[in-house]
């Protein structure tokens, strides 16, 4: 019977959709990804598929002669031994863990200008890698006190190696100690001197400064009391000239 042998003619005869389907699977090979219709694309998925499983068995094989042999049926199904290469060396890794389903395809919106035929996109699925755990907060705070930690106790060990030094320092410190002690205090002794001298000498001061206030009032008053002896000089010496003038008016008239 023949029953389901005219799924994907294409409207082409036999030997034309073998070499379409053969130049198809070389493009997607190559690019990874391709526009065509989506009859065309329908069409391509069965085969490309079958030329994936074959670079699966191949490179799971261990005896060479059957990977070979795996390499020449995808050559025979292809027509094109670059791409078979490229299948089988490199993109059949991604495939390894994939049991079926290697290919994906989308239907597109807009229709093909021309004869308005259904576009589609057809591409390889690929393993998505899996994303990283986050790490917590509380991991990160925990390392950076472990550092710290570990920080203060390096330092504390070169101090303690200082202070297992320094027991012969402090010997000689000790002995040199006396010495400043003794100018300490003759220095202490000569300060105490001087800040007596200035007690004593700040009383004068201020005694001074107030009875040179206190002196100068008396010029101000001395200075007053002459004032008034001049005035009265200036009123006699006017009133003589004004006696002298009356005389002279007076010989004046009585020549007239």
């Amino acid at each position: 019977m023949r029953h389901r042998k005219h799924n994907h003619l294409l409207g082409v005869k036999t030997a034309h959709r073998i070499s379409l389907i053969a130049n198809l699977s070389c493009s997607l090979i190559e690019n990874g990804r391709i526009t065509t219709t989506l009859a065309k694309a329908r069409a391509l998925r069965p085969s490309i598929e079958k030329v994936i499983t074959l670079a699966k068995k191949a490179h799971v094989a261990s005896d060479a002669a059957q990977k070979v042999h795996y390499r020449r049926l995808a050559i025979a199904r292809i027509r094109n031994k670059k791409a078979v290469k490229k299948l089988f060396d490199e993109l059949v890794e991604q495939f390894v863990n994939r049991n079926g389903g290697y290919t994906r395809i989308y239907k597109l919106a807009m229709p093909r200008l021309g004869d308005a035929a259904d576009m589609a996109i057809i591409e390889f699925v690929e393993d998505t890698p899996k994303k990283k755990a986050k790490k917590k907060k509380t991991s990160a705070k925990k390392s950076a006190k472990d550092s710290n930690k570990s920080s203060e106790s390096k330092t504390d060990q070169p101090a303690s190696e200082e202070s297992s030094e320094q027991p012969g320092a402090e010997e000689q410190i000790t002995e040199e100690k006396p010495e400043s002690s003794s100018e300490t205090e003759n220095s202490n002794e000569e300060q105490s001197s001087e800040d007596t001298e200035l007690k004593e000498a700040e009383p004068e001061a201020i005694a001074d400064a107030e009875a040179s206030p206190a002196e100068e009032p008396s010029e101000d008053t001395d200075s007053k009391e002459a004032e008034p002896e001049a005035n009265a000089d200036t009123e006699t010496s006017s009133d003589e000239q004004s006696s002298e003038d009356a005389d002279s008016k007076d010989e004046e008239q009585a020549k007239d």
